[in-house]
């Protein structure tokens, strides 16, 4: 029996995944597992929660599974990635799969983009029919100065695990992702030495990988590549 475990991203929730989480359940008899994070999901409260939080939660949840189960595949979404990458290079997992993962962040030249774009349609009298700011205005006010300290600190923790991986690995990348450069998959591609090593990235997609317009084309690509037999990796 296979065990699969999701984590999903800063001030995000397993909401973030879910059509692949959805994907995977209908297609496999994998026992899917997403947590959410502490002080994450729909509603927010990342006042008083650590980054070490974030971590042992995700780190129970695979020993948990690890316990259960005779392979386990992991899977993270952005800082969730990089926690990922960090309990697979700590716990031996069968496959391992980074959507968008935080390993720099920030795409000036992407963002600036994307305001331009939220700026037309405010104009225009369309900015609830533009996806990437009503994502985001809902958590602007409910996240603290303290809680992006504590995703950098995740960040920095777990680059250093990342040469320390062995289970193959498929990375993918939005080309127009605003928060982590596309860049970001070159130097994981440098960082992870495991082989085999995939890197993908997909025209289309911003930083929501997960909820974009290559989510169809993602979905497809996450599966076949955690259904190869290791030996046609």
């Amino acid at each position: 029996m296979i065990g699969c475990l999701i984590i999903h991203g800063f001030t995000g929730g397993p909401y973030e995944v879910d059509p692949l989480a959805s994907f995977l359940k209908s297609e496999t008899n994998w026992h899917i597992e997403v947590p959410t994070l502490p002080g994450h999901g729909r509603k927010l409260a990342l006042d008083d929660v650590s980054h070490d939080k974030w971590i042992t939660t995700a780190e129970n949840s695979l020993k948990k599974m690890k316990e259960k189960f005779d392979e386990v595949y992991l899977i993270g979404f952005s800082m969730g990635g990089m926690i990922a990458a960090y309990l697979a290079a700590k716990h031996k997992v069968d496959k391992l799969v980074l959507l968008a993962p935080a390993g720099k962040y920030l795409s000036f030249r992407q963002i600036s983009k994307d305001v331009k774009d939220v700026v037309t349609d405010g104009f225009r009298g369309r900015l609830k029919e533009n996806k990437l700011y009503m994502h985001y205005r809902r958590k602007l006010g409910e996240v603290p100065f303290k809680a992006n300290l504590e995703f950098l600190k995740v960040v920095k923790l777990t680059r250093k695990y990342l040469s320390k991986v062995e289970s193959p690995v498929l990375i993918a990348q939005g080309q127009q992702d605003g928060m982590v450069p596309y860049k970001t998959a070159y130097y994981l591609d440098k960082e992870i030495t495991s082989a085999p090593k995939e890197v993908v990235f997909f025209e289309r997609s911003r930083h929501l990988i997960c909820l974009g317009d290559d989510k169809d084309t993602l979905n497809t690509m996450v599966y076949d590549f955690l259904k190869k037999e290791k030996e046609q990796i």
